[in-house]
């Protein structure tokens, strides 16, 4: 694929590096961001429903109350994407994510195969939230970072708080996990299937 050479006129500086075309729009990088921004802002707001199915399905009141609060912060976090996208220039725009929806669907079929009321449904319960963490901290790191070769500091600061929540939410359920929630479901016995 033939790559267009930039003429130098414009340019945005970054770490002491001069990014030709930067912050019009017309580069390849900047292309990409603009998508990848439209891929999580589908998938934070899809994760807001399939939060609150992983809340109605969960076992104790510590996990529900967890979920709850990540319910308020991932609508925080699409309220910031807006913020980003303004910045960027461009209208906030929504592309299916497929990878938060694979990871939703996994989530809940995990539910499904877990009994009801059982700890062992929480430990798959936190193990699907985890898995969505992980992608969006791999997701958030990547933006942020990108924004800053770009030269867009308020993007990449915004995209930092974000970043930085997502890692705290990822511990907490970790916590959430270890505290007694893994070791009861260790606890729990398969019935016989006759």
């Amino acid at each position: 694929m033939a790559q267009k050479k930039s003429n130098g006129r414009h340019s945005t500086k970054s770490n002491g590096k001069t990014h030709p075309g930067a912050g019009k729009g017309n580069t390849q990088l900047e292309k990409f961001f603009h998508d990848s921004l439209k891929d999580i802002y589908w998938a934070e707001k899809h994760l807001v429903k399939a939060l609150g199915k992983m809340q109605k399905a969960a076992t104790t009141n510590e996990l529900k109350s967890a979920i709850e609060d990540h319910i308020g912060q991932t609508e925080g976090h699409v309220e910031r994407l807006e913020q980003v996208f303004d910045l960027f220039g461009k209208k906030p725009q929504a592309k299916k994510c497929e990878a938060m929806e694979g990871l939703t669907k996994e989530g809940e079929s995990m539910v499904e195969e877990t009994e009801e009321g059982s700890m062992t449904r929480d430990a798959g319960i936190i193990l699907a939230a985890q898995k969505v963490e992980h992608y969006e901290i791999a997701t958030y790191g990547t933006l942020r970072q990108l924004a800053v070769t770009m030269g867009q500091d308020q993007i990449a600061e915004i995209l930092s708080q974000t970043l930085e929540e997502e890692k705290q939410t990822d511990e907490g359920l970790t916590q959430i996990a270890e505290h007694n929630i893994n070791w009861e479901a260790e606890q729990e016995t398969v019935e016989e299937e006759q």
